[in-house]
């Protein structure tokens, strides 16, 4: 069976140099690279076709394509049987590759199989940031984990069965795309070996967009509404309750931010606990302070962007 690798890029020039450097590395390489450039206005293109020859790349100059369309592209451009999907911006172990694909050459060999992906954080805020929205393997359940397309892989027939990533949806489409595989009746392996090491966004301003925009997918595509209905009862009905609380009873109302600080804080800080000892102490203690900042400009991000998600649905209901 051929394997081949494919990723979307826009403006990756910066990163384009340590990706190169990693995929040198792998110990099992891809029969083909293919890379669909969503219309770079930097080096990327220049950078890809210099490499084109050392690692069998192809670049498609696809402008003005969202992710899924750009991976759809690059996936009817291989003949390859199994497609393995990553992210220009990470860091590859030097076996994921051959770790992505190995399940696809066994016995009872699976139709996906899910890699994981790691924060590779620069500083505090980056640190605290991972701790806050990322999830350690410790937390996975292998039974119901959606891998991201960060580090996954597929077999071809699969992807042409449903239709390939949903081109209607810019953010999330990978999540689409799992269920989607899920539905049809593909079967899922979790393969934690297959690491990529990605890095947070470096500052709060670009983490929040990240988040606006995420809560906009899911939105769009309808998912997690339960989740969504629960940030807004706690922001706009259980911490406003607490106050008006405090006026007739201190106690409960202090209760009730002990439980409330515990529910948003206690993992992120459990996580970060276990991530920092690379920190300097005032390292240390700006991480500490930037969980609940992170948390909260992060909710309040997604409580924005969410109903844009859904105006838009509501506007296209032929999706």
């Amino acid at each position: 069976m051929r394997c081949a690798l494919i990723m979307t890029v826009k403006n990756e020039a910066e990163s384009l140099p340590r990706l190169f450097e990693t995929l040198a590395l792998q110990t099992k390489h891809p029969d083909e690279i293919i890379v669909a450039d969503g219309g770079s206005r930097d080096d990327t293109v220049k950078m890809l076709r210099a490499a084109s020859s050392e690692f069998r790349l192809r670049v498609l100059e696809c402008p003005g394509t969202n992710i899924s369309q750009g991976r759809n592209a690059a996936i009817r451009e291989t003949n390859a049987d199994i497609i393995a999907s990553m992210d220009a911006g990470v860091r590859l172990e030097p076996r994921w590759f051959e770790n992505i694909t190995a399940p696809f050459f066994q016995d009872n060999a699976p139709d996906v199989v899910s890699g994981f992906f790691l924060p590779d954080p620069h500083g505090a805020f980056e640190t605290a940031l991972a701790a806050t929205t990322l999830p350690e393997l410790r937390d996975i359940k292998p039974e119901t984990f959606l891998p991201s397309s960060r580090s996954v892989a597929f077999r071809k027939t699969a992807w042409e069965k449903i239709g390939g990533y949903p081109e209607w949806l810019d953010y999330c489409e990978d999540l689409i795309f799992d269920f989607d595989l899920k539905r049809a009746g593909f079967r899922f392996q979790f393969q934690p070996n297959a690491l990529v090491y990605f890095r947070p966004r470096p500052t709060l301003q670009k983490f929040s967009k990240q988040y606006n925009l995420y809560a906009r997918g899911d939105g769009k595509a309808n998912l997690w509404w339960k989740r969504h209905l629960i940030r807004y009862a706690t922001y706009l009905v259980a911490i406003p309750f607490s106050f008006l609380v405090f006026q007739f009873s201190p106690l409960v109302s202090f209760v009730m931010w002990l439980v409330g600080a515990y529910a948003l804080f206690g993992t992120p800080y459990r996580r970060l606990f276990r991530a920092w000892n690379n920190l300097s102490l005032t390292e240390k203690i700006i991480a500490f302070l930037y969980v609940p900042v992170i948390r909260i400009a992060g909710d309040i991000a997604k409580m924005l962007g969410y109903p844009v998600g859904i105006i838009w649905r509501m506007n296209h209901k032929h999706v």
